[in-house]
């Protein structure tokens, strides 16, 4: 009798760490296929896979991603079947359909129900691909390779009983086709656990405290990349930083050549891109890189306003997290922000490419922190009814007994 639930990401856990868990607490037997890279999770089955090669030489540019998704599919579908002959008869397959794994699994288990998580539908044109035009205008190849990203993924979607995309713009870059197969919601974040509290004297990597009450500006941008707005935000900071003596600025995010919207020019950092030039008092910027996770909970508890932009993208949970902290958001006027702030209600949106409203926008939340008493209440609320990990866990959990998943 088949039982009990597959993961594939080359990545596991990943987005599937909680859903992994959950299961698990309540007794549904979990296995995973991954890259052997992958750390796993306790509790969990995992098999992995290796690349035995990599792409073929001079293979058409355009088919270069569609035949490593094709080698990595291939290589899960062996590690499915080394599972499959550990015993395993899963009732559903739940994977990440964006590097090919899932592809050839219903070979596996045909009998098995699939749930995809539809991440991001690459468009040549008309979402991140040609939106900032400072960093060039997109190629025809380039266009075309950014439609051609789909073509694995597009063929496991058909194979999909199930969708699940995180939010309605990400559920909106799928092909109509797949609409009636399509459920939104989110993963979540722990709302009780990440929540407004006390700022507390905050310590520097020098060892300059940042005390409570100071006027603090805080971004995470993991890549510290353009993607998400560092070039505007960074040029926002002169003005703020002139305007404001004692304003204090955290950056968090590793430094980085290359991120989801490419590599910076001249062998640079985008940090050294989109800082160079600005008259600005290091003494008050700061950047942590990548910090552990509760120093980042205690960077949003203390923050004055919290600056998150970003390309019509994938949604960070960094956004989930601050407005769960009851943070001011200042954010840009784009598709993904558009799903979870209301400007002036929740937080503010404002024009991506002006940064001269950001600073304006910054002075202002120094100057007057009491003002934004409303829009931090008002985020919270909606990081309770949007972000709730609690939700995300019942909403997966209803989907999966109806495709035949026994859950106590």
């Amino acid at each position: 009798m088949r039982s009990g639930v597959v993961f594939v990401h080359n990545n596991f856990p990943a987005q599937f760490r909680d859903l992994a868990q959950t299961l698990l607490a309540r007794g549904v037997p979990c296995a995973a296929i991954a890259a052997h890279t992958a750390p796993g999770l306790p509790g969990v089955r995992q098999v992995t896979y290796r690349l035995g090669r990599g792409t073929t030489p001079g293979i058409l540019p355009l088919a270069v991603r569609a035949e490593a998704d094709m080698l990595r599919a291939r290589a899960a579908y062996k590690a499915g079947r080394a599972l499959q002959e550990q015993g395993f008869d899963p009732a559903v397959v739940i994977g990440h359909p964006g590097w090919g794994e899932t592809l050839y699994l219903d070979e596996v288990w045909p009998q098995a129900r699939r749930v995809l998580f539809a991440e991001f539908f690459y468009h040549g044109r008309g979402v991140d691909i040609g939106f900032d035009p400072e960093f060039g205008e997109p190629s025809e190849e380039a266009i075309l390779q950014g439609k051609t990203k789909n073509a694995t993924m597009a063929l496991a979607l058909t194979d999909a009983d199930a969708i699940v995309s995180p939010t309605p713009f990400q559920a909106s870059l799928l092909p109509s086709v797949f609409a009636p197969r399509v459920r939104i919601f989110h993963e979540g974040v722990d709302v009780q656990a990440i929540r407004p509290g006390p700022a507390e004297p905050f310590v520097l990597p020098d060892g300059r405290v940042i005390p409570p009450g100071a006027p603090v500006i805080t971004h995470i941008n993991n890549n510290m990349e353009p993607m998400r707005g560092l070039h505007i935000f960074a040029r926002a900071l002169p003005a703020l930083m002139k305007a404001v003596p004692d304003a204090q600025v955290i950056v968090i995010g590793q430094e980085s050549k290359r991120g989801y919207g490419g590599a910076a020019p001249d062998d640079k950092t985008w940090k050294q891109v989109c800082f160079e030039g600005l008259e600005l008092d290091e003494t008050r910027l700061h950047f942590l890189g990548r910090v552990p996770h509760p120093q980042m909970l205690a960077a949003l508890r203390l923050s004055t306003a919290h600056v998150y932009y970003s390309y019509p993208f994938v949604l960070s949970w960094s956004l989930s997290e601050a407005m769960a902290s009851g943070c001011y958001v200042i954010g840009s006027d784009t598709p993904p922000l558009r799903d979870a702030i209301q400007d002036g209600v929740n937080g503010r949106l404002l024009p991506f490419f002006d940064p001269q409203a950001l600073s304006e926008a910054l002075i202002d939340a120094c100057r007057h922190p009491e003002a934004s008493g409303g829009m931090r209440a008002a985020a919270r609320a909606t990081a309770l009814q949007m972000f709730d990990r609690e939700k995300g866990r019942a909403a997966w959990i209803d989907l999966l007994r109806g495709l035949g998943v026994e859950i106590p």
